[in-house]
């Protein structure tokens, strides 16, 4: 079936017994056995819930992976998957990635043991020259979070392969609708499923899904000893929000892409990171691997004093952070969401103090535009009446 159905079709015809179109909320910790020795395939939720295990068939169908896995957060999910390394291992990232992740591979995953080379996974030169002798796995963004920088996943997945390196993609950006990696030969995919997948900015939660069942059995061990998972009701919420996902990427995408060649256009704004845009570094490599270009996008301001005033005058876009929502959100990436990356890193990346992030929701475009001329506009004025004070 295509996607959009699969989508739509989420936990429908699974309820043999009443007929319930959607899933129910599976509640209940502990399962009664029928006698000694027997189960009815749930024993305690941690280990398996009825809600859960529709939302973790559901990803793994979307991904085209062989099992699902769904956890409290999206960091959980990539800590849980990390989880397969240990002491002595060596990770290559991708250099410009969530400030989250890095926050974990930097700070706490060195505790155990694990080091970590950031690189620009867009030169396989550089790949290449950074692998040691114990190097386990890479962990790719594409897009980046935030400048959208581009890996290309059939050639840096072929490379790791000759290695039997493990390759991990979060997809949180793109999501299933828009690209699969484990179809291009990827171990594991990762999402921040708060994010597109649930897409109303009101559930929290991570999936990760493997491509072969030998690593599914060690991501399951570490899912059920550790115990992250995700909650029944979480999970009711999360693939709620995924029936839509198919309606929903198509207008983020068709709205940002209207966003960035108007901001590519405005005189306040330096650069725009949009794979959209003719111009932007890695285009053809991102259309050969994804079916779309996505809602999220970045632009770069002339100054930094524009940063304060413009976020202020924002009226319909909010102020906030996250991503993937049906309701527009700009975010400050160098003093939120990658604060606890080095400023000479941050700096080096594109991820500067003039950066602005822009998740486009799905409201009309028309408004959109509206309400950053607005901001835009006020903002100048504000800074042209400040100099004139000034002198």
């Amino acid at each position: 079936m295509h996607l959009d159905t699969c989508l739509a079709q989420i936990g429908n015809n699974k309820q043999d017994v009443t007929g319930a179109i959607s899933t129910p909320i599976y509640h209940s910790t502990t399962y009664r056995h029928p006698r000694l020795g027997e189960s009815t395939g749930f024993d305690y939720t941690r280990t398996k819930n009825p809600t859960r295990q529709t939302l973790e068939d559901a990803i793994a169908t979307l991904e085209c992976g062989v099992r699902g896995f769904a956890y409290g957060s999206g960091m959980a999910a990539i800590a849980g998957v990390l989880g397969l390394f240990g002491q002595g291992d060596h990770l290559l990232v991708s250099h410009d990635l969530y400030g989250g992740t890095y926050r974990l591979l930097e700070q706490i995953l060195p505790r155990q043991g694990i080091t970590t080379t950031f690189v620009n996974t867009e030169d396989l030169t550089e790949v290449a020259a950074a692998r040691q002798e114990n190097t386990r796995a890479i962990f790719i963004e594409t897009p980046t979070n935030p400048t959208m920088r581009i890996t290309d996943l059939r050639e840096v997945i072929g490379w790791a392969k000759g290695y039997g390196l493990i390759t991990i993609v979060d997809n949180t950006f793109m999501t299933p609708y828009l690209q699969r990696p484990l179809t291009l030969g990827a171990d594991v995919v990762v999402h921040s499923a708060t994010k597109y997948l649930g897409g109303h900015n009101d559930v929290l939660a991570g999936v990760a899904v493997a491509r072969e069942e030998e690593l599914a059995e060690r991501i399951y061990f570490l899912q059920n000893s550790i115990g992250a998972t995700l909650g029944p009701q979480d999970a009711w919420l999360l693939m709620r929000g995924m029936k839509t996902l198919a309606l929903r990427m198509e207008r983020h995408q068709q709205n940002a892409q209207v966003l960035a060649e108007w901001l590519d256009g405005h005189p306040l704004v330096k650069k725009v990171y949009y794979p959209g845009l003719a111009a932007h570094q890695g285009r053809e490599v991102h259309i050969s691997q994804a079916e779309g270009y996505g809602g999220m996008l970045s632009f770069e301001l002339v100054s930094e004093r524009l940063v304060e005033p413009l976020l202020r005058h924002l009226d319909l876009i909010a102020f906030a952070e996250s991503l993937g929502g049906v309701e527009s959100l700009i975010t400050y990436p160098a003093r939120q969401t990658h604060f606890d990356v080095p400023e000479e890193i941050r700096n080096s990346l594109g991820v500067t103090d003039s950066l602005l992030r822009l998740s486009v929701g799905i409201e009309h475009d028309r408004d959109l535009i509206e309400d950053l001329a607005r901001a835009f506009e006020a903002s100048e004025r504000e800074i042209a009446e400040q100099e004139g004070e000034l002198v």
